[in-house]
């Protein structure tokens, strides 16, 4: 990478949106991620399918319920969402790296309402109803936008990775045969970084949220017009990845790491709060790899030696060495940014992460 690189690529995916394998220009774009994965490990994306007033009225009503008193938010706190872990937590109470990040949030997963359900009867973690937060008289239909809404990520999602199928020379339906089946491990959050908290004495230098790398496959990203997210280059250099209308910021994660034995790596990224007068708001959308997955490395010529990347991650853990299940591997690190949470729960045990 040339040292006059100093922006992420915009690669227009709608080629892959129409599901057809014979399409002659699907080769092109799967060659810009292959460039951008290997160079940045970001990329944006435009041309995407999701509907404009669909985002409007996501960001709206997600405005209303940060705005609300503490008091009404903590009703659906994330203590009282049980093993689902879902609902609401405030500023400081998710930590990357141990240390508070400057952000509030609400955490949302596929919505399962059925009892019956195997990972329900089971009471595996991460599984279950939502707890869907409330907005004066349009409960229901926030409710409605937030479903809407993950149900086009999951769909654009999918369609991104045959893309990326396609860039690692694989089949297309690769990871949708192998990794997401019929349920892939489907997060949402919304984030809201309070323009209050940079004007608490003491903040000014602190992060929104602190480096790291994402845990899954792929993240898209829904950001508002204030910026703040930053993305760290291969010769130690950071870069804004600033809003760009009506894109959507996509990042490949550890588990896409792990799988191309670091030939895609999951890049280091962090945000600033950059506002002291308007809160930002971020929506990430992560499409990962059904919970049960035993996520293995890919046949790849270009795969001879996995290095051992412990000493170079953020959080000294290889995503090469872990055994067991994608949901083992999540699980473990999901209680390390919630840890009463996790010992609350009895998800995981004390000190075992």
């Amino acid at each position: 990478m040339s040292e006059d690189q100093t922006s992420l690529p915009i690669i227009d995916i709608s080629p892959f949106l129409i599901n057809d394998l014979n399409d002659g220009r699907q080769e092109e774009i799967a060659l810009q991620m292959h460039r951008a994965c290997r160079t940045w490990g970001f990329f944006y994306v435009k041309n995407h399918g999701i509907p404009m007033k669909l985002q409007e009225e996501l960001i709206e009503f997600s405005r209303q319920f940060f705005s609300q008193p503490l008091e009404n938010k903590m009703q659906i706190a994330m203590s009282k969402g049980g093993r689902a872990w879902r609902g609401y937590f405030p500023v400081g109470n998710e930590l990357t790296s141990g240390k508070p990040d400057g952000k509030e949030g609400l955490y949302f997963g596929s919505e399962i309402d059925d009892d019956n359900h195997p990972k329900i009867r089971n009471k595996v973690p991460l599984h279950g109803r939502n707890q869907f937060p409330s907005v004066e008289k349009n409960d229901n239909e926030f409710r409605h936008v937030i479903l809407t809404y993950m149900t086009a990520m999951e769909n654009l999602g999918r369609s991104i990775m045959t893309g990326l199928a396609l860039s690692l020379k694989l089949d297309g339906n690769f990871f949708d045969k192998n990794y997401f089946l019929d349920e892939p491990t489907c997060l949402f959050r919304i984030f809201n970084y309070p323009a209050s908290f940079c004007q608490q004495k003491g903040n000014e230098n602190l992060w929104g949220v602190g480096e790291h790398t994402d845990y899954g496959m792929l993240t898209l990203l829904l950001q508002d017009d204030i910026g703040g997210l930053q993305v760290k280059l291969s010769h130690d250099k950071w870069i804004e990845a600033p809003p760009i209308p009506n894109t959507y910021i996509c990042n490949i994660g550890d588990m896409l790491d792990r799988m191309t034995g670091g030939y895609y790596r999951s890049t280091l990224h962090r945000v600033r709060n950059l506002s002291t007068s308007r809160d930002r708001l971020s929506f990430p959308f992560f499409l990962d790899p059904h919970w049960d997955a035993e996520v293995l490395p890919i046949p790849m010529e270009e795969i001879m030696k996995i290095d051992d990347d412990t000493e170079y991650r953020w959080d000294k853990a290889s995503v090469h060495k872990f055994t067991g299940t994608y949901g083992d591997y999540l699980l473990k690190k999901v209680s390390r940014v919630f840890p009463n949470l996790a010992e609350e729960q009895t998800i995981i045990q004390p000190n075992s992460y």
